[in-house]
């Protein structure tokens, strides 16, 4: 990506649109090569590949973004946990992400294993999401995570997770602010449902010389919003939302979390250039929709 502005760079002068297209469950990767030039063809400005997100096993994310590098040719943003590799593997995995050209990460802390498919699967968390965004902006500047020369320097632009799905909203911001002081250079936001919350969170953020990424995440029926409500950290849907799913089933049920999603995104782009849309079970036509329908407007 040599040459190239990074995302911070490209959300200070237009929208700028990132979808998470997030790694297959299994050994057929054919499926997301198509949805990922599908999403290239709507307008997507980057492809981001989470890291085993809700503690389920998935492919690796730097095999698959090498993949869709190769075979598609749209902007790879990998997430990175604390969760899964010791502080060794983790420096050994941010040097081999420099060595096949990737740039752009997400430090993320990992939700639990007890949330997945391996539940008695040990956490790491050798360093926190703060730590590890201090190491990667360490070896940009040529020191390894113990202080040795690195005889290179990485590039890596740095993203951080925000979740302003919380009691206290100042309080989350805070918590981003120190991210920043660490050293990201843009947010990402969890999905938001609500008009007003996304109106408070503009607010909240308007202070911050750094770019967020507003998250927009379609719903696909009344169990899916149930599920992502109550069991998922970070993600509060409003009652009026889970009502309106509750009276649809099936396709039906599709289009009325893409009417939701519409109508989300369409304040979320009054207050951001940055949109962060999320791929709900690889059912990237719907996030193809609405990729094109920010790239309309």
């Amino acid at each position: 990506m040599a040459g190239q502005r990074t995302l911070p760079e490209m959300v200070q002068e237009q929208t700028t649109v990132i979808v998470e297209l997030d790694p297959p469950r299994d050994l057929d990767y054919t499926p997301y090569l198509e949805g990922a030039a599908a999403l290239k063809d709507a307008g997507a400005d980057a492809i981001t590949l989470a890291d085993n997100s809700l503690a389920i096993t998935r492919m690796s994310n730097m095999a698959v973004a090498a993949l869709v590098r190769e075979r598609v040719g749209i902007r790879q943003l990998l997430h990175v946990t604390c969760r899964d590799r010791n502080i060794i593997a983790q420096q050994s995995h941010m040097m081999g992400l420099y060595a096949l050209g990737f740039d752009h990460v997400l430090a993320v802390t990992g939700d639990p294993p007890r949330n997945g498919d391996l539940p008695g699967a040990a956490s790491v968390f050798d360093t926190t999401s703060f730590d590890l965004i201090r190491m990667i902006k360490k070896m940009n500047e040529g020191v390894s995570f113990a202080g040795r020369p690195l005889k290179a320097r990485t590039s890596f632009t740095v993203g951080a997770a925000f979740n302003p799905n919380t009691r206290h909203l100042h309080k989350a911001v805070e918590r981003l602010e120190k991210k920043f002081a660490a050293g990201a250079d843009f947010a990402m936001s969890q999905p938001l449902f609500c008009h007003t919350q996304i109106e408070q969170v503009a607010e909240a953020v308007e202070r911050l010389a750094f770019p967020v990424f507003i998250g927009i995440m379609p719903l696909t029926s009344y169990r899916n919003a149930e599920f992502l409500h109550n069991k998922v950290p970070g993600i509060r849907i409003p009652e009026d939302v889970l009502a309106k799913m509750a009276r649809y089933e099936g396709g039906d049920a599709r289009k009325q979390g893409m009417e939701i999603a519409m109508e989300l995104t369409d304040t979320a782009c009054r207050y951001f250039k940055g949109i962060y849309l999320i791929t709900p079970f690889m059912r990237y036509e719907m996030t193809v929709q609405l990729t094109k329908y920010v790239k309309s407007n």
